[in-house]
């Protein structure tokens, strides 16, 4: 798996900034049998959620396979500003900046669903961390956290901690 998924990724360097080497999957979403392993393989580490959340945007991709998948529901949990009001928010540093992350506050009940997030990569788990935490100030139970690829020398897995995160190709 690791080694589809690494003979696909397409590395731009110096974006969205100067020194940032990014990891592009969009070739590995773009062919069918790598979409298909990575669909199964992260299912199986979500068996158990009743709902699959993939973080804005490239995770909405996976997760909505994921979900279909698992005969479950998805959640997109959004950049700032992109969902109608009301929405429950929260503030994060990432790598490069600051961002914002929302999911609706009306018409979803959270509350003692089990929760697996789903995301492209896995750098120094800002984005994830807050992610998790987001759902879990609205009473969600966030069980695990898959992700595509992990850039293992950020340190995301420890800002994330002690949630289990599966990566299916770590770099």
């Amino acid at each position: 798996m690791a080694g589809l998924i690494a003979s696909l990724t397409r590395e731009v360097s110096d974006f969205p900034q100067p020194g940032v080497e990014f990891k592009d999957l969009t070739p590995v979403f773009a062919d069918a049998t790598a979409m298909a392993a990575v669909t199964t393989a992260l299912a199986g580490f979500a068996a158990e959620a009743d709902l699959v959340a993939g973080i804005d945007s490239r995770g909405f991709l996976v997760a909505a396979a994921v979900a279909d998948r698992l005969g479950t529901g998805v959640l997109a949990i959004r950049k700032g500003g992109k969902l109608p009001p009301p929405v429950h928010a929260v503030e994060y540093d990432l790598e490069y900046g600051s961002a914002i992350l929302e999911i609706p506050a009306d018409g979803i009940e959270f509350r003692g669903r089990r929760v697996a997030i789903i995301d492209d990569v896995l750098a120094t788990g800002g984005t994830l961390a807050a992610a998790a935490g987001l759902l879990r100030r609205v009473g969600a139970q966030v069980t695990v956290a898959g992700v595509v690829l992990e850039l293992t020398g950020l340190g995301g897995r420890e800002m994330v901690a002690p949630l289990q995160v599966h990566s299916l190709c770590p770099m």
